[in-house]
């Protein structure tokens, strides 16, 4: 009969040289004159890289044109109030003394707006916004207090977040000899291409309206989400452009969000120098949470927009590193001990 083996043998690692970890390794011996060269020439290259980000960002064009309406003298004072002036409309006319380089970036941007909160981030109903249409009867509880309404009748799309969609609409004119000439706006392709192609999708039914029977738009929708685009029927319900990136929240109080792109037509170079009128159809409110409204018209770069904070950072960092090669080399041959024999 063969000898039964102990329980420690049985638990023990195989005689090998990985499991034993004999296995041969290099370890770097971190001396002066390694670490003050790598610091110096980390230094230099960090250094060239923010210069390069800095003059870029420095180089791209940025308008941004406040359309709040406090002041008095604001085109947009009158409709300041959406609540109490419905279907407002106001102009802002502005100039361009050179070309605005293409392709131009057209932005909404908002101030003081915490889409960061945490509950008003969960209120919606994933499986709503999936296309799951049992969903469409029965909303989720964290749609709250959007998740009914006083008829109690679901809300579709439910919850805080889609029901403060923006939506504020912008129509662009450059005045050639007196007339208003219309500057297309290209609002394909703005939103992230894993949110239309796979966040969020529409129910598959047909028409796409017959999904929403027996629901309710949210409150401060205009049209139900079916409806968000009349002139394009594959521009609607879950994976309309705007509604699509206005779910996807800002980590900051003051953000810009995309809401067309200038890339078509006799603009497609930018756009020219000459005067330009803008019609807003004001209809988003921010006075009762002190807000401001602005719309943004930038173009970019390799490097993306305009942000000079990365250059710098860069620059700081490139400074730091030269600065501490510096130090160490002085320390180092002010106190460095003498070899020994």
């Amino acid at each position: 009969m063969h000898k039964k083996e102990k329980p420690e043998a049985v638990n023990r690692p195989d005689n090998t040289a990985f499991t034993q970890q004999r296995l041969p390794a290099w370890q770097p011996i971190l001396s002066a004159g390694i670490v003050i060269p790598l610091f110096f020439i980390v230094g230099l290259i960090f250094i060239g890289i923010g210069v390069a980000l800095f003059v870029t960002s420095r180089g791209l064009q940025v308008m941004e044109l406040d359309y709040t309406g406090v002041e008095q003298n604001s085109p947009c004072f009158s409709c300041s109030d959406p609540i109490t002036q419905k279907n407002c409309k106001c102009t802002l006319n502005f100039s361009l003394d050179k070309l605005f380089e293409g392709p131009v970036f057209f932005y909404y941007a908002l101030s003081n707006y915490f889409q960061n909160q945490r509950t008003y981030g969960a209120s919606k109903d994933a499986y709503q916004l999936s296309g799951d249409v049992a969903y469409f009867t029965s909303p989720d509880s964290s749609c709250s207090p959007y998740q009914y309404d006083a008829n109690d009748k679901p809300i579709v799309p439910c919850g805080s977040l889609p029901n403060s969609m923006f939506n504020d609409t912008f129509a662009l004119y450059q005045l050639v000899n007196g007339q208003k000439k219309v500057v297309p706006l290209d609002g394909k392709g703005i939103a992230w291409w894993t949110d239309y192609n796979v966040k969020y999708r529409n129910p598959s039914v047909t028409p796409l309206k017959d999904a929403f029977n027996g629901t309710v738009k949210p409150p401060f929708w205009p049209k139900p989400a079916y409806e968000l685009d009349t002139a394009e029927p594959s521009n609607n319900g879950f994976i309309n452009q705007d509604f699509l990136v206005w779910m996807r929240r800002a980590a900051l109080p003051n953000f810009r969000k995309l809401y067309r792109r200038i890339t078509e037509g006799d603009y497609a170079e930018g756009l020219p120098a000459g005067n330009y009128t803008l019609e807003i159809n004001y209809n988003y409110p921010v006075l009762n949470f002190d807000g401001r409204k602005k719309v943004v018209f930038s173009n970019v770069s390799w490097m993306g927009g305009k942000n000079e904070f990365l250059g710098i950072a860069y620059l700081v960092i490139g400074s730091l590193c030269i600065v501490m090669s510096l130090v160490m080399l002085i320390v180092y041959a002010k106190f460095k001990f003498p070899e020994e024999d």
